[in-house]
């Protein structure tokens, strides 16, 4: 058979990661899908910091709670039917394409071809470069170096990112 029947999509809290979200909805529409929505908390970007503000990790987790909340609502909202949310923490250069995939027995991972740490990528290469290299099912990389002039965010708007710095 020619359908996918669990995707997930990789949202960060970008405009770019809402994107890929977007279409990934409309996949698992089209193919009636259940679509994963899964937020990897980066421990490797706060662990130094940790030992000074312990609040971090607990801001991170709120943030990824209420983006996934977001997602899920914005999903069902628009005809999804069966939609779940996963955080998890580590690497999301090896936890989503290894991990995560066989957890949920993806057989499509969407996500944007950029993100939110555009350092880590000049550096050692993207998330999505990560994903399609590792993954052991189908990869839409959603093109974002030009978003659409129409696209308004639903979930990562400005007020959001702003209210979780």
């Amino acid at each position: 058979m020619l359908q996918y029947k669990n995707i997930l999509v990789a949202v960060d809290g970008s405009h770019e990661a809402e994107w890929a979200f977007q279409k990934a909805v409309e996949v698992a529409k089209r193919n009636n899908a259940k679509l994963s929505i899964i937020n990897v908390i980066d421990t490797r970007s706060f662990a130094s910091v940790e030992a000074y503000d312990r609040s971090i990790s607990t801001r991170a987790q709120e943030f990824a709670q209420k983006l996934l909340d977001g997602y899920e609502k914005v999903a069902l909202e628009g005809g999804v039917e069966s939609v779940d949310k996963i955080i998890d923490y580590g690497s999301p250069k090896s936890v989503i394409p290894k991990k995560a995939v066989e957890k949920i027995g993806a057989d499509l991972i969407a996500c944007g071809s950029t993100g939110l740490n555009a350092v880590e990528r000049f550096i050692i290469g993207s998330v999505s470069e990560a994903i399609v290299r590792n993954a052991k099912c189908d990869v839409l990389v959603v093109r974002t170096e030009t978003l659409p002039s129409d696209f308004e965010p639903k979930v990562a708007t400005e007020e959001f990112i702003e209210q979780h710095r």
